[in-house]
């Protein structure tokens, strides 16, 4: 039995599911669509809890409630606000939205899902959760839990990140989505992803909707294009004090990075006769990196892009997370 054949028992299976099961998110109290678009944005690659736990949902909407704060804010402050969820292209985006809403909207979010879709950043699928959970309209959307549900109860063996495989997801989701209350239903959606159907060992005995699901190999769906291998790179970097100040080095427009301080580079060959302060790793996208952190034997001249710092005034400065976590220790340690 396809869910299709029997779209109001599939919507409604999920909405009564939902509506005795849902986890209590602060973007689900609110119908306010700049705060959901916030959420939609911080929750693209970084997990509920992340967001939740280290207060970055709450932090962030209480300095930028309004798509007017965020606008006119510096590109500084927003990339401190963001900093530890990785990556920063997302609050960039974010602002840009922000400062359309206001010039071509004169401040108030627009209503219709044509319009948020035309906002700078937006997809289609952040178009559709805004217009979904803001005003309720009746819009599908497909992320990787609502992928990886859809493959599994129509048996789905085409690659979901295909072309072909992301045009039938969508295809489903349109036939699909409910006409009365998809606020509630794509909420279903999302949370039967995370909760039950999820990648691996998925609670199939507990699923509210498995008469409808066809497959009886859940553990293999979705099938995806296989994934870029690791890369291993390393980076070596100078710890350079002086004065109660520190080098710093800012990266341009067009680095990953764009606007955020951390340690600058040198080439090892002028680095490897220094003691070697620290040694960690991080991993950014399909990048593996090792760090290495050497002290500086004497006090060197800026190059381009760095500038010496107060040392008391790094709070303030947007810098990666990897390199925040180094500093916070060695300066701990130098300044014991």
């Amino acid at each position: 039995m396809l869910a299709t054949d029997h779209p109001e028992a599939f919507q409604q299976a999920l909405i009564t599911w939902f509506q005795k099961t849902a986890k209590d998110y602060p973007w689900r109290q609110t119908s306010d669509p700049w705060l959901i678009l916030v959420s939609e944005i911080m929750l693209q690659q970084t997990q509920v809890k992340t967001v939740l736990d280290k207060g970055f949902y709450t932090n962030f909407t209480t300095k930028y409630p309004t798509p007017q704060s965020l606008a006119i804010a510096p590109e500084e402050e927003i990339l401190s606000a963001w900093e530890g969820l990785g990556y920063y292209r997302r609050v960039r985006n974010l602002q840009k939205a922000a400062q359309a809403i206001c010039e071509i909207h004169s401040g108030s979010f627009p209503t219709s899902h044509a319009d948020i879709l035309q906002l700078p950043g937006i997809g289609q699928y952040t178009a559709g959760a805004v217009a979904s959970f803001a005003y309720n309209d009746s819009q599908a959307l497909v992320d990787a839990n609502v992928a990886r549900i859809f493959a599994r109860i129509f048996d789905y063996h085409q690659k979901v990140d295909s072309s072909k495989g992301s045009k039938q997801l969508w295809h489903w989701a349109s036939e699909l989505v409910s006409p009365s209350n998809p606020r509630a239903y794509n909420s279903a959606l999302m949370e039967l992803g995370q909760q039950i159907c999820t990648n691996k060992s998925p609670q199939c005995t507990k699923c509210p909707i498995q008469q409808w699901c066809t497959t009886n190999t859940p553990e293999q769906l979705p099938k995806k294009k296989e994934r870029k291998k690791t890369v291993q790179i390393e980076e070596h970097c100078l710890l350079a004090v002086h004065a109660n100040e520190i080098l710093l080095h800012q990266a341009d427009s067009s680095a990953r990075r764009s606007g955020m301080w951390k340690l600058p580079e040198r080439p090892l060959h002028l680095l490897e006769n220094l003691p070697l302060l620290s040694k960690s790793t991080y991993a950014i996208t399909h990048h593996k990196v090792t760090l290495y952190i050497y002290q500086a034997s004497q006090v060197p001249s800026p190059q381009k892009n760095e500038a010496w710092h107060d040392i008391q005034q790094l709070e303030a400065l947007p810098i990666p997370s990897p390199f925040r976590k180094v500093l916070n220790t060695l300066l701990e340690d130098l300044f014991c």
